[in-house]
């Protein structure tokens, strides 16, 4: 069975039906051919964080991108130290 994808628009759109529009969240995913859990699950994620709701597929929210980002850099910093230190010990034998 293919699993369909939708995309952020699209399940944005549908749960503003139900939050900001009052409709019956069941009935929106009946109309729209989706599942109801599917679309409750759409409507959790949007209030838990209505600025970046539907994250996922290779994306992170800012704040997890920033983390990711910050560990990354320490990471090759830290190479970089080491690399630098192997070559002051290759320069300079009389120094530890």
């Amino acid at each position: 069975m293919l699993k369909r994808q939708y995309d952020n628009d699209f399940k944005l759109n549908t749960v503003k039906l139900v939050v900001e529009e009052g409709k019956v969240a069941s009935q929106v995913a009946r109309d729209l051919g989706i599942t109801s859990k599917m679309h409750y699950g759409w409507i959790a994620q949007y209030k838990d964080d209505p600025k970046h709701p539907f994250v996922g597929s290779g994306h992170l929210k800012p704040e997890a991108q920033a983390a990711r980002d910050l560990e990354r850099e320490n990471r090759e910093l830290r190479e970089e130290n080491k690399i630098l230190k192997k070559a002051l010990r290759i320069v300079s034998p009389d120094r530890k």
